[in-house]
């Protein structure tokens, strides 16, 4: 899922205190995305995480929401009428939720033969864009048959506290449980599946779910599945449980590779390929830019240990 986590900075969200108590505190949390961000570029991990700077969407990112959407609201009819035709009516109401939220009505111009298929930023019509959606959904149903499946959850928050305090949190897509109790972990991809040197990567996401899920219901997943609806694929695999322990190490040295920059307010850039679609190369110094000074004060406000001096209150 593009799926981004609905908590920007990989924070949990604080419950409602009783009455007369004071809030607790904020805690810093890790999700699958915010560690692909840090591991990918630390520099990038810092502007989204602790500054929190303001990103542009683009189509192929609204569009994986979209899709997203309605593939979530396909389970909430019985399953006989979960069809492609019921599916392709669900896009309407979905598109009506998430129109007017902020900066998606400018990504769309005068119509275009291809748009966003060659270029996700390209304005496109409404109407183009909505059947490029609408064929990424009846995609799905060469992969799966919906039908016969009845998910346990949907859009799912996981979570769960390591022996050691680190908080992980992050949202599944969709979680099969069958009768003998296996799990299975699905999310969607509106892309295409990666060459195979590139699955690790794409199964990071995946291992993260299942470790969390391994340490809050004792049960290895049976399988992790990634749809691509780009191409009408599928990669599955089925990690094993010494696997999730090196895992959750891989996890704990990211951890501590984030609290070391935060406490000392250094996060340094990583000159790649995927630079060409960061919205941050005016402040990045790998590209001539100047980052802003740290923010140690809303970075502590955020329950981060921080050696920078804060401003008193």
């Amino acid at each position: 899922m593009v799926q981004t986590d609905p908590q920007a900075d990989g924070s949990a969200p604080a419950a409602a205190p009783p009455a007369g108590e004071a809030p607790a505190p904020r805690r810093p949390s890790l999700s699958p995305s915010r560690a692909a961000d840090f591991k990918t570029c630390p520099l990038l991990y810092r502007f989204r995480t602790i500054d929190r700077l303001p990103e542009r969407k683009s189509l192929a990112a609204v569009r994986g929401t979209l899709v997203h959407s309605v593939l979530e609201r396909l389970y909430d009819l019985p399953p006989a009428r979960r069809t492609p035709e019921n599916a392709l009516e669900l896009l309407e109401p979905a598109w009506a939720d998430l129109r007017d939220e902020p900066g998606i009505a400018e990504l769309f111009g005068t119509a275009q033969p291809d748009g966003a298929e060659t270029d996700a930023n390209a304005p496109e019509s409404v109407e183009a864009w909505l059947a490029s959606a609408g064929k990424l959904v009846e995609k799905y149903f060469a992969l799966e048959d919906p039908r016969r499946i009845q998910p346990e959850g949907r859009e799912q928050l996981v979570e769960v506290t390591l022996p050691d305090g680190l908080l992980l949190r992050g949202y599944v897509d969709r979680l099969d449980v069958a009768a003998n109790g296996a799990l299975r972990v699905v999310d969607y991809k509106t892309g295409s599946m990666p060459r195979e040197a590139f699955e690790s990567k794409a199964l990071f996401q995946m291992k993260f779910y299942a470790l969390v899920l391994w340490r809050t219901r004792g049960v290895v997943a049976a399988q992790l599945k990634l749809i691509y609806l780009g191409d009408g694929d599928a990669l599955t695999y089925a990690p094993e449980e010494t696997e999730l322990v090196r895992f959750e190490r891989t996890l704990l040295a990211i951890w501590s590779a984030i609290e070391r920059a935060v406490a000392t307010g250094e996060f340094r850039p990583n000159k790649t390929r995927l630079c060409g679609w960061c919205d941050h190369q005016a402040l990045c110094p790998s590209w001539g830019g100047t980052p802003p000074p740290f923010p140690a004060e809303a970075a502590a406000s955020a329950g981060w240990r921080t050696t920078l001096p804060v401003s008193p209150a």
